[in-house]
Protein backbone atom coordinates (compact mmCIF):
# COMPACT_ATOMS: atom_id res chain seq x y z
CA UNK A 1 0.00 0.00 0.00
CA UNK A 2 1.51 3.50 -0.84
CA UNK A 3 1.74 5.95 1.74
CA UNK A 4 0.52 9.17 0.73
CA UNK A 5 3.81 12.00 1.84
CA UNK A 6 2.74 15.07 3.53
CA UNK A 7 1.95 18.82 1.72
CA UNK A 8 5.45 20.14 1.46
CA UNK A 9 4.05 22.95 3.50
CA UNK A 10 3.52 20.26 6.18
CA UNK A 11 6.79 18.04 5.98
CA UNK A 12 9.07 19.05 9.07
CA UNK A 13 11.95 17.72 7.02
CA UNK A 14 11.34 20.32 4.57
CA UNK A 15 10.34 23.55 6.53
CA UNK A 16 13.64 22.76 8.76
CA UNK A 17 15.60 22.11 5.72
CA UNK A 18 17.76 24.97 3.68
CA UNK A 19 15.58 25.04 0.71
CA UNK A 20 12.85 25.77 3.13
CA UNK A 21 14.90 28.56 4.52
CA UNK A 22 12.48 31.13 3.01
CA UNK A 23 9.22 29.50 4.58
CA UNK A 24 10.60 29.96 7.92
CA UNK A 25 11.63 34.01 7.58
CA UNK A 26 8.20 34.48 5.93
CA UNK A 27 7.09 32.74 8.89
CA UNK A 28 8.54 35.27 11.25
CA UNK A 29 6.99 37.67 9.70
CA UNK A 30 3.63 37.16 8.54
CA UNK A 31 3.14 34.76 12.06
CA UNK A 32 3.70 38.52 14.29
CA UNK A 33 1.16 40.41 11.49
CA UNK A 34 -1.57 38.03 12.35
CA UNK A 35 -1.33 37.97 16.00
CA UNK A 36 -1.00 42.35 16.22
CA UNK A 37 -4.00 42.41 13.90
CA UNK A 38 -5.98 40.40 16.12
CA UNK A 39 -5.17 42.16 19.15
CA UNK A 40 -4.89 45.29 18.23
CA UNK A 41 -1.84 46.64 18.63
CA UNK A 42 -0.78 49.22 15.77
CA UNK A 43 1.68 51.41 17.96
CA UNK A 44 4.42 50.70 20.47
CA UNK A 45 7.14 53.08 22.08
CA UNK A 46 9.57 50.40 22.18
CA UNK A 47 12.52 50.36 24.63
CA UNK A 48 16.00 49.19 24.36
CA UNK A 49 18.83 48.56 26.77
CA UNK A 50 21.45 45.75 27.98
CA UNK A 51 20.33 42.17 29.44
CA UNK A 52 22.94 42.43 32.15
CA UNK A 53 21.46 45.43 34.02
CA UNK A 54 19.68 44.28 36.88
CA UNK A 55 17.88 45.69 39.92
CA UNK A 56 20.35 46.41 42.61
CA UNK A 57 23.53 45.93 40.47
CA UNK A 58 26.42 48.62 39.41
CA UNK A 59 23.53 49.67 36.76
CA UNK A 60 20.47 49.31 38.66
CA UNK A 61 19.12 52.78 38.61
CA UNK A 62 18.47 52.43 34.94
CA UNK A 63 16.45 49.48 35.41
CA UNK A 64 14.22 50.83 38.15
CA UNK A 65 13.51 54.32 36.03
CA UNK A 66 13.28 51.47 32.73
CA UNK A 67 10.39 50.40 35.04
CA UNK A 68 8.76 53.54 36.15
CA UNK A 69 9.02 55.45 32.40
CA UNK A 70 7.15 52.28 31.39
CA UNK A 71 4.53 52.40 34.09
CA UNK A 72 4.10 56.35 33.24
CA UNK A 73 3.83 55.78 29.38
CA UNK A 74 1.25 53.01 29.99
CA UNK A 75 -0.71 54.82 32.27
CA UNK A 76 -0.75 57.93 29.70
CA UNK A 77 -1.87 55.62 27.26
CA UNK A 78 -4.67 53.58 29.14
CA UNK A 79 -6.16 56.62 29.24
CA UNK A 80 -7.33 56.63 25.41
CA UNK A 81 -7.52 52.74 25.20
CA UNK A 82 -3.95 52.11 25.17
CA UNK A 83 -3.38 52.64 21.59
CA UNK A 84 0.43 53.18 22.49
CA UNK A 85 2.10 49.99 24.08
CA UNK A 86 5.20 49.39 25.28
CA UNK A 87 7.83 46.71 22.90
CA UNK A 88 11.01 45.53 24.13
CA UNK A 89 13.07 42.41 23.56
CA UNK A 90 11.52 40.27 25.65
CA UNK A 91 14.60 39.10 27.77
CA UNK A 92 16.01 39.86 31.48
CA UNK A 93 17.44 43.64 32.05
CA UNK A 94 16.24 46.57 30.53
CA UNK A 95 13.71 44.79 28.18
CA UNK A 96 11.97 43.06 31.95
CA UNK A 97 12.28 46.36 33.07
CA UNK A 98 10.23 47.77 30.37
CA UNK A 99 7.46 45.22 30.37
CA UNK A 100 7.26 45.21 34.84
CA UNK A 101 6.54 49.17 34.49
CA UNK A 102 3.81 48.27 31.67
CA UNK A 103 2.23 45.13 33.99
CA UNK A 104 2.76 47.83 37.33
CA UNK A 105 -0.11 49.93 35.34
CA UNK A 106 -2.37 47.31 34.34
CA UNK A 107 -1.57 47.59 30.57
CA UNK A 108 -0.23 44.79 27.81
CA UNK A 109 3.56 44.85 26.57
CA UNK A 110 4.83 43.42 23.86
CA UNK A 111 8.06 41.04 23.99
CA UNK A 112 10.14 40.34 20.81
CA UNK A 113 12.41 37.25 22.39
CA UNK A 114 15.20 35.72 20.11
CA UNK A 115 16.58 32.50 20.92
CA UNK A 116 20.22 32.87 22.11
CA UNK A 117 23.04 30.40 24.05
CA UNK A 118 22.66 32.88 26.92
CA UNK A 119 20.63 35.21 29.16
CA UNK A 120 17.77 35.59 26.56
CA UNK A 121 14.22 34.10 27.83
CA UNK A 122 11.01 35.42 27.57
CA UNK A 123 10.66 37.95 31.09
CA UNK A 124 7.62 36.80 33.16
CA UNK A 125 6.02 40.32 32.52
CA UNK A 126 5.38 40.31 28.97
CA UNK A 127 2.16 39.91 27.74
CA UNK A 128 1.06 36.04 26.85
CA UNK A 129 -1.02 36.69 24.47
CA UNK A 130 2.08 39.10 22.98
CA UNK A 131 5.09 37.02 23.32
CA UNK A 132 7.42 36.45 20.30
CA UNK A 133 9.91 34.19 19.50
CA UNK A 134 12.31 35.11 16.73
CA UNK A 135 15.13 32.91 15.03
CA UNK A 136 16.13 35.66 12.61
CA UNK A 137 17.58 39.16 14.27
CA UNK A 138 16.63 40.73 10.78
CA UNK A 139 12.94 39.76 11.42
CA UNK A 140 12.94 40.76 15.02
CA UNK A 141 13.93 44.39 13.91
CA UNK A 142 11.46 44.55 11.23
CA UNK A 143 9.05 44.19 14.14
CA UNK A 144 10.74 46.74 16.35
CA UNK A 145 10.49 49.27 13.81
CA UNK A 146 7.39 48.76 11.92
CA UNK A 147 4.74 49.66 15.00
CA UNK A 148 7.50 52.15 16.40
CA UNK A 149 6.02 55.37 17.09
CA UNK A 150 9.14 55.97 19.66
CA UNK A 151 11.99 54.77 20.52
CA UNK A 152 13.58 54.95 24.67
CA UNK A 153 17.44 53.65 24.20
CA UNK A 154 18.76 52.74 27.93
CA UNK A 155 22.57 51.94 28.33
CA UNK A 156 23.56 48.61 26.64
CA UNK A 157 25.79 46.84 24.83
CA UNK A 158 26.25 46.11 20.99
CA UNK A 159 22.58 44.24 20.63
CA UNK A 160 21.37 47.59 21.92
CA UNK A 161 23.56 49.83 19.52
CA UNK A 162 22.87 47.59 16.63
CA UNK A 163 18.95 48.12 17.17
CA UNK A 164 19.29 51.75 17.85
CA UNK A 165 21.50 52.62 15.02
CA UNK A 166 18.94 50.67 12.56
CA UNK A 167 16.69 52.91 13.61
CA UNK A 168 18.37 56.28 13.31
CA UNK A 169 20.21 54.77 9.74
CA UNK A 170 16.38 54.36 8.50
CA UNK A 171 15.80 57.95 9.41
CA UNK A 172 18.91 59.85 9.00
CA UNK A 173 18.15 58.04 4.85
CA UNK A 174 14.14 58.94 5.23
CA UNK A 175 13.28 55.85 4.48
CA UNK A 176 10.93 55.44 7.38
CA UNK A 177 7.32 56.51 6.44
CA UNK A 178 6.87 58.83 9.59
CA UNK A 179 9.67 60.52 12.19
CA UNK A 180 10.09 57.96 15.65
CA UNK A 181 11.60 60.14 17.96
CA UNK A 182 14.63 58.58 19.55
CA UNK A 183 15.37 58.84 23.30
CA UNK A 184 19.00 58.05 24.78
CA UNK A 185 18.16 57.70 28.31
CA UNK A 186 21.44 58.31 30.31
CA UNK A 187 23.49 60.90 29.10
CA UNK A 188 26.41 60.53 30.78
CA UNK A 189 26.50 57.04 29.30
CA UNK A 190 25.58 57.71 26.10
CA UNK A 191 28.15 61.01 25.93
CA UNK A 192 30.71 58.60 27.05
CA UNK A 193 30.43 55.39 25.19
CA UNK A 194 29.57 57.19 21.55
CA UNK A 195 31.24 60.80 20.28
CA UNK A 196 28.72 62.06 18.38
CA UNK A 197 30.07 65.51 17.90
CA UNK A 198 33.69 63.49 16.74
CA UNK A 199 31.35 61.70 14.07
CA UNK A 200 30.12 65.49 12.96
CA UNK A 201 33.79 66.80 12.86
CA UNK A 202 35.26 64.23 10.59
CA UNK A 203 32.38 64.66 8.60
CA UNK A 204 31.31 61.07 9.01
CA UNK A 205 27.30 62.11 9.29
CA UNK A 206 26.28 65.84 8.99
CA UNK A 207 25.60 68.23 12.24
CA UNK A 208 21.70 68.47 11.20
CA UNK A 209 21.48 63.87 12.18
CA UNK A 210 22.30 64.99 15.93
CA UNK A 211 18.26 66.67 15.65
CA UNK A 212 17.63 62.70 15.22
CA UNK A 213 17.46 61.79 18.66
CA UNK A 214 17.57 63.81 22.11
CA UNK A 215 18.76 62.88 25.47
CA UNK A 216 16.95 62.20 28.58
CA UNK A 217 17.64 61.39 32.25
CA UNK A 218 14.24 61.11 33.76
CA UNK A 219 11.22 59.39 33.68
CA UNK A 220 9.08 61.97 34.06
CA UNK A 221 10.84 64.18 31.97
CA UNK A 222 10.84 61.17 29.35
CA UNK A 223 7.64 61.00 29.22
CA UNK A 224 6.43 64.90 29.21
CA UNK A 225 8.74 64.65 25.66
CA UNK A 226 7.20 62.10 24.95
CA UNK A 227 3.71 63.91 24.85
CA UNK A 228 4.82 66.29 22.70
CA UNK A 229 6.23 64.19 19.96
CA UNK A 230 3.30 61.83 19.98
CA UNK A 231 -0.40 62.65 19.88
CA UNK A 232 -2.29 59.27 21.29
CA UNK A 233 -5.52 60.86 19.09
CA UNK A 234 -3.52 60.71 15.72
CA UNK A 235 -1.96 56.86 16.24
CA UNK A 236 -3.58 54.60 14.23
CA UNK A 237 -6.42 52.13 14.33
CA UNK A 238 -6.66 49.75 11.70
CA UNK A 239 -4.52 46.55 12.05
CA UNK A 240 -0.90 46.30 11.06
CA UNK A 241 -0.35 46.37 7.25
CA UNK A 242 2.90 45.12 5.13
CA UNK A 243 5.97 47.11 6.09
CA UNK A 244 6.50 49.73 3.12
CA UNK A 245 9.66 51.96 3.34
CA UNK A 246 9.16 55.85 2.28
CA UNK A 247 10.79 55.35 -0.82
CA UNK A 248 9.63 51.82 -1.69
CA UNK A 249 6.91 51.46 -4.60
CA UNK A 250 3.47 51.37 -4.73
CA UNK A 251 1.34 48.60 -3.74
Amino acid sequence: MTVTPPLAYQDPRFVESDEGRPIRIVSEYLAPMKTFGEQGVTATVVFFGSARIRAGGPLGRYYDEATELARLVTEWSCGSGQRLVICSGGGPGIMQAANHGAALAGGRSVGLNIGLPNEQHPNPFITPELCFEFHYFFMRKLWFAHLARALVAFPGGFGTFDELFEILTLAQTRKLDRSIPVFLYGSDYWREVINFDALVRHGTIAKEDLKLFEFVDEPQAALELLKQRISLEDLPAAKPAFARSRCGPSP
